[in-house]
């Protein structure tokens, strides 16, 4: 699968280690940026890693920043992403199988990086089911 990521300053250190565990499982990555710790705004790095997801260039997108909320935000705002912000193994499987999300929004300093890790491979493995979702969505992703 080919996985752009992004972060922010707050989000970089976590990005690194996802970056190597994404390329360990055998997926071809994109880095949008940041490029280190120092601080910066995170949409300059976020905008075009979910715009690759949503136009294809990519298959998904992960984004992350202090918290996900504005990485989140910002994903939605772009037609044809769909991102969710995770904060349990539950929820990262939900997002796939009940709402189809292409792009993944990670707090990284708000949990354990060995957690988040786990988040994004249940994320990678689980399915959409479609049917009454697929059906959910369609309701949305027609707005203007």
């Amino acid at each position: 699968m080919r996985i752009a990521v992004a972060s922010d300053h707050a989000g970089y250190e976590f990005k690194c280690e996802l970056r190597r565990e994404l390329e360990r499982l055998g997926h071809e990555v994109e880095d949008f940026g940041t490029d280190s710790s120092e601080s910066c705004d995170y949409p300059d790095f976020g905008i075009p890693a979910a715009q690759s997801a949503a136009n294809g260039e990519t298959d998904r997108a992960i984004l992350a920043c202090t918290n996900g909320i504005g990485m989140s935000m910002l994903a939605n705002r772009i037609p044809g992403a769909r991102a969710a912000l995770v904060y349990s193994e539950r929820t990262a499987a939900m997002t796939r199988n009940h709402h189809d999300s292409n792009v993944l929004c990670i707090g990284a300093g708000e949990f354990p990086s060995e957690d988040l890790l786990k988040w994004v491979r249940i994320w990678l493995e689980e399915e959409f089911e479609g049917g009454r979702h697929a059906r959910r969505i369609g309701k949305f992703e027609s707005l203007p």
